[in-house]
């Protein structure tokens, strides 16, 4: 397939991977590369997946997708692109080779039959025009156990913490995630080989402080919790002022979220606890006496697509009755565009085409924003994004669509 500008789309074919992945490094400006994370994403990645823009005899872009299944509200896994390492040469910018790798690969996930696609923006502004939209949003915090105290929920004194090596223990970790997937949007079932991804531990992933260390929790004999993290031990004026890096932290149950976030926070020397990518609705935020100590800050994290909208919307259900006729805008896959109605409940779904009047107007990146619950439509519909056409249309849908836990995305790709 030829770009607009003369380069050519090609399958990735195994021995083209070195040179590919060589030049997604120098697109991001990379440090040195990693050869654990080479390794590991090459095991990962299915050739057929990927995909490599060609200038001649050289590779001037790069794009892929793996194979997920995200939870959507209602608790179903649905087949989902993780898409991934978007590049294109600083020599060949503006010259139609991303917009042709995106309209390429979209054209490839239809045809593997997943309505869905996921990814991670280095630069949100970027994706917008090929219909993705900010579904799932991260939060970040710094804090100060120095000045925050807990306020903890019954039982977490019953609760066992020790020390593991985090390969010793990957398997009971693992059982941990597995058991939360269904309870909250955006997550994604890990297919093998990715449960090694956490326990990645380049030096580029410490950034200057410990190897990577892991507490499991225990109730009854049973594994219901596990922290990952780093130390970096460091010393002011006034004496030990370290911080704890967490890395992933997973609780099947309260007790064990506070007993977790107990240790974190009471670590000798450290001062902080650096906490990065969590769900908006943490728990923590209730726990700890002060929330301003800890400095929350709140970005944008996965960008949702469909790629079928009639499958994607009566894959997930609804927390309120929803009976509506979209109008979806849809220039990038004009398979989607028209009128869909879509009506649903707590128990099901269907989206079907239909020549009914519209009764609500919006893009297929809006439609992606909204597709997990996490953004509403009212709030896009006041920033001009959705049109109401029938009164009262937009209350309901808007109710219908939300979910009762914010959506995240548990890791990037």
């Amino acid at each position: 397939m030829e770009t607009d500008r003369g380069t050519e789309l090609r399958v990735l074919r195994e021995a083209d991977w070195d040179e590919w992945y060589g030049s997604l490094y120098r697109a991001f400006g990379w440090p040195a590369e990693q050869p654990e994370d080479r390794e590991l994403h090459r095991s990962l990645l299915d050739p057929d997946r990927g995909l490599a823009a060609w200038d001649g005899e050289r590779i001037v872009g790069t794009t892929g997708s793996f194979a997920f299944r995200m939870t959507v509200p209602g608790g179903a896994a649905v087949p989902a692109a993780g898409v991934t390492m978007v590049s294109v040469a600083a020599t060949h910018r503006r010259r139609g080779v991303l917009t042709s790798m995106m309209r390429r690969q979209l054209d490839d996930v239809r045809a593997l039959g997943e309505p869905l696609a996921v990814l991670t923006a280095s630069e949100p502004a970027i994706y917008g025009r090929f219909g993705y939209g900010a579904a799932m949003y991260r939060l970040s915090a710094e804090i100060d156990t120095s000045r925050v105290t807990l306020d903890l929920p019954a039982g977490t004194d019953e609760v066992r913490l020790r020390y593991a090596a985090p390969a010793d223990v990957l398997d009971a970790c693992e059982a941990v995630y597995a058991a939360l997937v269904p309870r909250r949007p955006g997550m994604l079932v890990r297919r093998p080989g990715w449960e090694r991804a956490g326990l990645l531990d380049t030096e580029i992933a410490r950034g200057g402080a410990s190897a990577l260390q892991c507490v499991v929790a225990e109730r009854d004999g049973q594994v219901t919790g596990y922290a990952r993290f780093r130390t970096r031990a460091e010393w002011s004026a006034g004496g030990a002022d370290g911080t704890v890096r967490l890395a992933d932290l997973a609780a099947l149950d309260p007790a064990t979220e506070g007993a977790l976030w107990r240790f974190l926070c009471g670590i000798d020397l450290m001062t902080t606890v650096s906490v990065g990518a969590r769900p908006v609705d943490d728990s923590w935020q209730h726990l700890v006496s002060d929330v301003r100590r800890c400095r929350p800050w709140v970005r944008d994290e996965g960008f949702v697509r469909l790629v079928d909208v009639g499958t994607a919307l009566a894959a997930r259900t609804y927390q309120a009755p929803v009976d509506v006729v979209l109008e979806v805008e849809d220039a990038f896959c004009p398979w989607n565009a028209g009128r869909w109605r879509l009506t649903g409940d707590a128990k099901g779904a269907s989206c079907e085409r239909t020549t009914e009047p519209a009764e609500l107007a919006l893009s297929v990146r809006e439609l992606g924003a909204a597709y997990l619950g996490g953004v509403s439509l009212a709030a896009l519909a006041a920033a001009g994004r959705v049109r109401e056409l029938r009164g009262g249309a937009l209350a309901e849908a808007s109710v219908g669509f939300g979910s009762a836990v914010a959506p995240w995305l548990p890791h990037s790709f």
